[in-house]
């Protein structure tokens, strides 16, 4: 078993990375891009002791380079997604919310913002999404206008929705299915798309609703893990990464069955950390779970595969969505189109490719419902170092935080047990003044008109 738990040393410094627009030697990969909804890194077997069985994402960790130190771009599921897309912080993107029925202006990938699926398209690549996408409702936020040629899932957590009976979007068109199983619908949805175009470059991003709420699994899978102890709903969800998990050995199988292994980059990651409603689960020991920007709640598995390009391993530089943007973009040699803004991340191609392990640059959370407070649970990493504001309510908050900032060092102390700000005011002082510059920075980017 690989070491869990390690950091690099990062210097401190604020700013915008640029993108290398270095084309690749080779011709451009396929991609396909799996996030899992609120699955933790202790979910995967391989590292967790057998308390799971996920035998395809263990090939994958085998297989590909596994980021001991990634991180989600948020604590919750909407604000990590814009990440994704865009390359940016999200509250840079208008997305900083997650109930899309409450607070729909708050969900909703601004207008003027260039997604990764725009790149992929303006380069030649067939796009696809298929299941959550969860960045903005209605005609103007539809995936079909976000740069995904192809569209079979839903925006988001939808009324009165089960695994057993679910609206879908179809190419824009809605219909209600209730004879399926929606993580293995989603997972024949995905293997229908790789058949289809497997002559052409695709650029695929399979987002599994599994496991978050609201739990439902095959009874004889979850009958299993209550066998070995688990209590109903934790039996329930590890049925559900189990059913996920198959579909994705699936993928994996007709990928070698179509000869586009070596041809595809395969990509497994998570929006944030596991759900606290249901109850605690094995996580390493991490502190916090969803909502809170403590590692429980933002540390995620993070795998990249693409055979013969890059040698199986692990990696301990820090990883962050906004990474994938740049990443992608080098690997796949596309073009940022002109009208995007700036990208805050950085390309990953160095360290895949053994070249170096570690990273730079601070990376920075805050998450609170509604509007911003960037008083409460907020948080800055740089190198060993963690600054975090503490997490306070996870209903809209009344005012501003006074609660004193907390400071973790993360080699000697990865479960963030011991706050050592009183040690170290000077270094409090500086990390805190990082994390108020990029919030104003970002507040008045998310504030433009």
């Amino acid at each position: 078993m690989r070491p869990f738990l390690c950091w690099p040393v990062m210097g401190l410094c604020l700013g915008v990375l640029p993108i290398r627009a270095a084309a690749p030697a080779a011709p451009p990969p396929n991609v396909i891009l799996i996030v899992a909804d609120d699955f933790a890194v202790g979910d995967v077997a391989a590292f967790n002791g057998g308390r799971t069985r996920t035998p395809a994402i263990d090939r994958l960790a085998a297989e590909g380079v596994w980021f001991h130190a990634a991180y989600s771009a948020s604590a919750v599921c909407a604000p990590a997604r814009a990440a994704i897309y865009t390359g940016r912080y999200p509250h840079r993107t208008g997305v900083v919310s997650l109930d899309l029925n409450r607070e729909p202006e708050l969900t909703r990938l601004r207008l003027d913002e260039v997604t990764i699926a725009d790149a992929f398209r303006a380069g030649g690549y067939v796009t696809g999404l298929i299941g959550k996408w969860h960045t903005g409702a209605g005609e103007q936020w539809h995936p079909l206008r976000r740069g995904f040629a192809e569209f079979e899932g839903f925006s988001g957590s939808e009324p009165k929705m089960t695994y057993f009976a679910y609206p879908l979007d179809v190419q824009g068109r809605r219909i209600e299915v209730a004879d399926k199983y929606l993580t293995d619908d989603l997972s024949a949805r995905a293997l229908g798309f790789v058949r289809r175009h497997r002559d052409r470059p695709f650029f695929l991003n399979l987002c599994h609703y599994a496991p978050h709420r609201p739990l439902g699994a095959p009874a004889d899978v979850v009958a299993r893990y209550r066998a070995q102890g688990h209590d109903e709903k934790i039996a329930t969800i590890y049925a559900m990464n189990e059913v996920m998990d198959r579909g994705l050995g699936e993928l994996l199988a007709e990928l070698d069955r179509l000869d586009l292994t070596s041809r595809t980059l395969v990509i497994f990651t998570s929006d944030n950390g596991p759900d606290p409603i249901p109850g605690p689960r094995f996580n390493h020991g991490l502190r916090g779970m969803k909502y809170e920007v403590h590692e429980g709640g933002i540390r995620v598995p993070l795998i990249f595969r693409w055979t013969g390009r890059f040698a199986p391993g692990s990696r301990q530089a820090v990883a962050h969505f906004i990474d994938f943007f740049p990443t992608l973009v080098e690997l796949c040699g596309l073009r940022v189109p002109l009208a995007a803004r700036p990208r805050d991340g950085a390309s990953l191609v160095p360290v895949l490719a053994g070249e170096r392990d570690r990273t730079d640059t601070p990376r920075f959370w805050q998450w609170n419902r509604a509007n911003p407070d960037y008083t409460h649970n907020a948080a800055v990493r740089d190198g060993p170092w963690k600054l975090v504001r503490p997490f306070v309510t996870r209903n809209v908050p009344e005012g501003a935080s006074t609660a004193a900032p907390m400071l973790y060092h993360l080699p000697t102390d990865p479960f963030e047990t011991t706050d050592v700000a009183a040690q170290h005011p000077e270094r409090v002082a500086r990390l805190r003044a990082a994390l108020d510059a990029w919030s104003s920075e970002i507040e008045r980017e998310r504030q433009r008109p």
